[in-house]
């Protein structure tokens, strides 16, 4: 699934192609995309009006329109957006038509991504607000801010990162990269973390995700720039997907198991197991 920064290199490749254009139709070919509302809404709503910013809340794309109407754009698992591609382009669900004769498609070969509008800024900031939590390269990221989040949970520290409701934007890579770079197992409960810890789990999760962007994302499988480009971060993980390789840092052996319903990589040396507590 495209997290932050694959969907924060979409907005900086679109950004300057779409800002400033009218986006005079919009094609959905798949009524699921934007399911509660009908296509026809969707498109009566959108047409026609100047494209104000395109921004990024999360995972989330956010078309911002003439009018304070508001376009979100969910890739969930497979979900690019490519600017003018060939004709043949496969997948398409959806197809926005700028006003300079432009073209950009919303490809999804398993179908998963979604369009959500939103009539208002208050309807928009509610949307975000009903799902995401802190934006984690804001300023509102604080080491306070995530040690009160952490005093909370109970979870492991593996699930707590991935949920959205904490922390916008940080998926199953990203969450592995920053956890092997702040020495933390991915098993341990939240709230049993340090603040020395949690400071340095901190600046990992930024750290990460700002290399991320370096990178323009990571592709495994499907995402690919607008252009159409791969991303490269993934010749740079540490840990993730790197199962029976050695540790970068220690030369142990990197191992995967399941935590939060996710595949997960770890080195167990650097990043100690949690240990049981047996009860009599």
């Amino acid at each position: 699934m495209p997290e932050l920064p694959e969907v924060e290199t979409i907005r900086r490749h679109l950004a300057p192609m779409m800002e400033g254009r009218e986006l005079a139709r919009l094609r959905i070919d798949d009524a699921r995309w934007s399911v509660p509302i009908a296509p026809e809404e969707v498109a009566a709503a959108v047409e026609g009006r100047r494209i104000e910013r395109l921004g990024r809340r999360g995972k989330y794309l956010e078309l911002a329109l003439k009018g304070e109407v508001h376009l979100m754009l969910h890739l969930r698992m497979t979900g690019t957006l490519l600017y003018d591609p060939e004709p043949d382009a496969r997948y398409v669900r959806v197809a926005f038509e700028l006003s300079d004769g432009h073209r950009v498609l919303f490809c999804d070969p398993r179908r998963f991504g979604t369009g959500e509008l939103a009539l208002g800024d208050e309807a928009r900031d509610a949307f975000f607000a009903a799902r995401l939590g802190v934006e984690p390269l804001g300023d509102e990221f604080t080491v306070d801010h995530l040690r009160t989040l952490a005093r909370r949970s109970r979870a492991p520290i593996k699930a707590f990162l991935l949920d959205q409701t904490k922390i916008a934007g940080v998926g199953n890579i990203y969450a592995d990269e920053a956890l092997f770079r702040s020495r933390i197992h991915p098993l341990r409960r939240t709230s049993t973390l340090k603040a020395g810890q949690l400071e340095e789990l901190r600046d990992a999760v930024v750290a990460t995700l700002e290399k991320g962007i370096d990178h323009g994302g990571s592709t495994i499988d499907d995402f690919r720039h607008p252009d159409g480009i791969s991303g490269s971060f993934q010749n740079e993980f540490l840990v993730h997907t790197r199962r029976g390789e050695a540790c970068v840092r220690c030369g142990g052996e990197i191992v995967k198991f399941v935590a939060a319903g996710r595949g997960t990589y770890a080195c167990e040396r650097c990043q100690p197991r949690p240990r049981v507590r047996r009860h009599a």
